[in-house]
Order: structure tokens, then sequence, then C-alpha cells
């Protein structure tokens, strides 16, 4: 891949995004271009197509979305749905206007069935109902995957769906309202182990299952499926088929083994309580990775180590 294609990374600063970005840097790519929210508004389809007429990027990572934990998509269900749609569907039209040449699509392991078969494979998908907590915003990413599936069969575009599991690191919200349970946990720890607290709560029953996967791998692994050979690259993406690929690490832990990792890595020593009141979502999640290891891509960071990079990170943004 010439290290001077265009590359455009919708969602820069969000911790995919920034991730993607970092990884493309890495790797010697000069020509990115990247805008805040301040300075596009993908929600607006006008402003959007513009930008993709005068900036013609030829390989685009669809990374933009809005997120959240379990207690943001109860709360605001509308937000998370059409925002999402209108974020897609905006990108999706005006990159084939303007005829880019490679999309990768990030979506969520929450598109799968809350009780389908584990590890989760591809073929999963559709194949039963949603976890009820974030279905709002599972429906919007399965569209975004229709969306590129749709694009391939009608117009031959070459848009791949990257499934990533739960990601962390550096970039991450630690909101105790609307981050996600590792990044949550991850402040619940440290703001316990300064104030010398002697309990976390922890919601749930601290029995689901979880897969996580270090943001910098996946980053890796989208610009190693973006930047594949002509030969594998359109296999992927074939319009017989759904361009549907996961990334993740392909293990996984309970809640309660991930609170006992973060809080060994943090230094936190008190207990846990678990409130049983609130809700476990769906009870486990790992994916099946051998599509993308039989592609020769592999995670390089461990649960544990990845935990300790993420709190340094954490540290710089919430010293004391």
């Amino acid at each position: 891949m010439n290290k001077n294609v265009k590359i455009y990374v919708a969602g820069h600063r969000g911790l995919a995004g920034s991730a993607i970005v970092r990884e493309l840097q890495r790797q010697g790519y000069a020509n990115l271009v990247t805008r805040t929210h301040a300075e596009l508004d993908l929600e607006d389809a006008a402003a959007t197509r513009q930008f993709f007429e005068q900036e013609r990027p030829e390989i685009v990572f669809l990374a933009a979305a809005r997120v959240g934990g379990i207690h943001a998509n109860n709360s605001y269900p509308v937000d998370f749905l059409i925002s999402n749609l209108l974020i897609e569907a905006n990108i999706c039209r005006a990159a084939y206007a303007s005829k880019v040449n490679r999309l990768i699509f990030l979506g969520s392991s929450c598109i799968y069935p809350r009780d389908c078969p584990q590890p989760i494979k591809e073929e999963y998908l559709l194949t039963g109902p949603l976890e009820a907590t974030n279905r709002p915003y599972a429906l919007a990413k399965i569209a975004g995957i229709e969306m590129c599936w749709s694009y391939n069969r009608q117009y031959g575009t070459k848009w791949l769906a990257a499934m990533p599991t739960n990601l962390y690191g550096p970039g991450d919200s630690y909101d105790l309202n609307n981050s996600h349970v590792l990044p949550a946990f991850i402040r619940k720890m440290h703001e316990a182990k300064v104030s010398g607290t002697s309990e976390v709560v922890l919601w749930g029953t601290g029995t689901p299952r979880r897969e996580f996967l270090y943001v910098d791998d996946l980053a890796n692994a989208l610009v190693f499926l973006a930047t594949l050979d002509d030969a594998r690259y359109d296999a992927l993406v074939d319009p017989s088929h759904c361009p549907l690929i996961n990334v993740g690490s392909g293990t996984d832990l309970t809640i309660r083994e991930l609170a006992e990792t973060v809080a060994k890595v943090v230094g936190y020593e008190g207990k846990f309580v678990q409130d049983t009141s609130k809700p476990d979502g769906t009870m486990r999640k790992v994916m099946s990775v051998d599509r993308i290891r039989s592609m020769g891509w592999v995670p390089m960071t461990g649960l544990k180590d990845g935990i300790s990079l993420a709190y340094n990170n954490f540290l710089e943004g919430f010293p004391g």
C-alpha cells in the first residue's frame, strides 16, 4: 500500500479512532485527513457530502459513533439509534459518491444475539433476539453492516465491517455513568484506593463473562485489514456474502475476575460488594476470531499489561 494514500479517519478523537491514527502514523502513513465534530457534523448530510467531494479520500475508517455503557444506552435510546444511523448513512452515501476505494466500518460485538452459541461466529448475525439493554445501538450498527453489504451488492463497492470485542485503552471514557465496565473499574478502584474506601460496589452478580481487547491491537488489526493485498481483501468483501469479520482476543473472564485483575494493577486492597439489583446484561460474549487469525493477525497485548497501560493513561488525566 502506498504510504501517501489519502486516508480519512472518522471519529479520530474517540477511543478507536485515535488508536487508528496512532497506528497509521506508526506505520508511516502520512496523508491522513481528520475533522473534529466542531469542524464537521457527520449527522449533517450536506456537510458530509461536501467534505468528501473536497477531500476525496481513498480509504475511510468509519469509527465515528455515539457510544456508552448500559446506563447510557438505557437512558438515551433515541440518541444512540438516530445519531448512529445518520452518521453511517451520510458517510456511506458520500463515500460512494466520491468513489472511495476501501471503507472499514467499525461495529460492536453487541450486534450478535443475546443467547447465541459461544464463541460467536460471524454467521450468527440476525439468528436471535438482541440484548435489550443496548438494542437501539446494536440495531444501528447492524444497519451499518447491511449498508456496507448493500453497497457492495448494488454498486460494487469494497466495504468491510469489522466487529471488535470490548475495547479499552488510551482515549477511553472514565465517566462512571456513561463508561464501559473496564474503565469504570479503573476509576472506581483508583478513587477507592486514594480515599481509603474499604469496599467497592460492582453492578450485577459478577458472573457474566466478557472479552477485552486493547484498543491499539484493534487499530493494528484494522490497518492490517485495510491494507491487505487485493486478492485477500476482495475475498472478504465479495458481494455474495456479508462483509463481516470479528476482531478480538478470543478469550474471556468473569466480571468479578476482571475487577480482581484491575484491583491488582491499581493496588486496591479492599473488598467487593455485588449490587444484584443492577442488570448483568448478556451472560457471555466471546467472539470467534478464527477468520482473522487464519489471515495471520493476532493481538499482541495481554489483559494485565493492557490494563497497566490504560491505568497509566488514566493517571495522566486524573492525577493524585
